[in-house]
């Protein structure tokens, strides 16, 4: 008995790490998976790289994205950082 209670603060500081690191760090994995699925055309968007513009076209793992004007740029689904809402 006394060797369960020996392993009671690790146990407690384990779940704790649970929920204060790696939950949250899984739902924001989660939100951004589900964001870049549901890019459509038309969507604007910023990259991880800070380039902001406008969805052209959409393959499986890619998106055509135009950041100017005659300029269209491939991206990897990943590489999209966020959709902006006007």
């Amino acid at each position: 008995m006394e060797s369960l209670y020996s392993f009671l603060p690790i146990i407690i500081m384990f779940v704790a790490m649970w929920f204060i690191l790696i939950r949250p760090a899984q739902k924001r994995q989660k939100a951004t998976a589900e964001m870049q699925n549901n890019i459509k055309r038309g969507d604007r968007v910023v990259t991880i790289g800070g380039l902001h513009g406008e969805v052209d076209a959409i393959e499986d793992a890619f998106i055509y994205v135009i950041i100017g004007d005659n300029v269209r740029v491939k991206f990897e689904r990943q590489a999209i950082g966020r959709v902006l809402v006007d």
